[in-house]
């Protein structure tokens, strides 16, 4: 999946830096993205999928205007609920911005809101 970078995608505009270049919590947000896509392939019915890890190098600085290419490539042996992928951000020169692996678990979409709804009913109320 392609993205042109804007303004509101930038670290300075999101809080992760001080810069007008790609933040890496937005390239981070559209790698994940693309694992949930390529994730559907291994689903049954009534199932999602869930990030459980992110292993990513951000190595070179894309400026506003500029375009990265996503690509995330799916395990090639899937054993349980557990995928991870590889994952690359491709400029528009052809250059790696940032590679990386996410993992994500298959979990039975209905249980899974079950239990983050009983799970926030037993948490006290806590103040900030």
């Amino acid at each position: 999946m392609g993205h042109e970078v804007t303004d509101a995608d930038t670290a300075s505009a999101i809080g992760s830096g001080d810069v007008p270049v790609l933040a890496t919590p937005q390239l981070i947000a559209w790698m994940e993205a693309e694992t949930v896509r390529a994730a559907t392939a291994f689903l049954g019915s009534g199932q999602t999928t869930v990030g459980t890890a992110i292993r990513i190098q951000h190595r070179r600085a894309t400026p506003v205007g500029g375009s990265v290419e996503i690509t995330a490539t799916p395990p090639s042996d899937v054993t349980g609920s557990r995928l991870t992928f590889h994952v690359q951000a491709v400029d528009g020169s052809g250059k790696v911005v940032a590679a990386g692996e996410i993992d994500r678990a298959i979990v039975d979409r209905q249980r899974f809101l079950a239990s983050v709804s009983a799970a926030d009913a037993d948490q006290p109320m806590q103040r900030r």
